[in-house]
Formats: C-alpha cells, sequence, structure tokens
C-alpha cells in the first residue's frame, strides 16, 4: 500500500500567516538577531562618538533601542497578519511572535554588561562602548560563519559568509562616524 503525496498546498494557518508566523522558526530569529546587532552597532558607535560621560543614559538609550525596535516589530507582525489573515493572532500565534523576535531584546545584553563593567570603574564608557560595537560586529562574523556551515558548502563558504556579515556591519561603522551623528 503506499502513501498519497501529501498536499503541496499549505495548511490554513501557514498560507495567512506573517513572516514572524511561518516557515523557519530559526531563520525569522537569525534574521532578527542580525537586524538588532546592526541596530546596536549604530547606537553603541553613535553613543561613543558623543563622548557619552552618563552610565545611566547611555544604558537607556541602548535598553530602549532594543525595546522599541521589538515593540515595533511585534505590532507590525500583527498588523501583516491581521492584512493577510483578516483577523487577529491567537494567544499561540503572539506567543511565536514573541520568541522569534526575542533575539532584538538579547543583543542588547553585551553592551548593558560593558557598560555596566564602566559603571563600576573597569574602563571608562567610550572604551565600553567602542569594545560593544567590535564585539557586535565580531558577532555578525559569527552569525554568518554558522550560516555559511550550515549551508554545507565547507569552511571556505563559512568565512566567506562570516566576512560578508562583518562587512555589512563594519560598513554602519563607517557610516556613522564618517556621517559625524
Amino acid at each position: 500500500m503506499t502513501t498519497p503525496d501529501p498536499d503541496p498546498r499549505p495548511v490554513a494557518s501557514k498560507r495567512n500567516a506573517t513572516a514572524a508566523r511561518a516557515g523557519d522558526t530559526a531563520a525569522a530569529r537569525l534574521k532578527e538577531r542580525i537586524y538588532a546587532t546592526i541596530t546596536l552597532v549604530a547606537v553603541v558607535v553613535t553613543l561613543a562618538e558623543a563622548e557619552a560621560t552618563d552610565h545611566a543614559e547611555a544604558a537607556l538609550t541602548v535598553a530602549s533601542t532594543a525595546l522599541g525596535v521589538w515593540l515595533a516589530t511585534l505590532v507590525a507582525d500583527e498588523q501583516a497578519h491581521r492584512a493577510m489573515s483578516g483577523r487577529g493572532a491567537s494567544r499561540a500565534e503572539i506567543r511565536t511572535a514573541m520568541y522569534v523576535s526575542s533575539p532584538l531584546l538579547l543583543s542588547a545584553a553585551g553592551p548593558l554588561v560593558l557598560i555596566g563593567m564602566s559603571a563600576m570603574g573597569v574602563m571608562v564608557l567610550v572604551t565600553a562602548l567602542l569594545i560593544s560595537a567590535v564585539v557586535e560586529v565580531a558577532s555578525l562574523f559569527l552569525l554568518g560563519w554558522q550560516t555559511g556551515l550550515r549551508m554545507g558548502n565547507g569552511p571556505l563558504s563559512a568565512v566567506v559568509s562570516g566576512l560578508l556579515d562583518t562587512a555589512i556591519g563594519a560598513f554602519v561603522v563607517a557610516v556613522k562616524l564618517l556621517a559625524g551623528h
């Protein structure tokens, strides 16, 4: 006895799902992490360039940026869901959207830890912010490298993928420094 071919049409929930709810959750979370990392690189470079001296203000700026982008993502996801499905999201769909977008919040952890270390006198704030930018750009390399490995094209492909992501981060830093704000 043979099993029938699966229906090639997507199930109703996926047919009407928005990007954060459809497809591969890991890929969607990776997308959010890369987006958040690039955003926070721009924020910490801007703070460093302004030679911020107030630790609380720097921490609040980083945290509110991450929170604001996360909330904006949830609102945009819900609006897109309503437009595509004609209904509001269920609790399960909201939980999925929150899970998928949570890397937007997690990306603020490194800069906040370094700002906290600076507040304890381990280093000056500008140094903490610049180290944060370097760490965030390095994390872009690691994310790209992991992606390259998962593609299965070997270690050289992984390094190239990592370097491309690093170049994007470095470009953001260069633009912020050249723009002067």
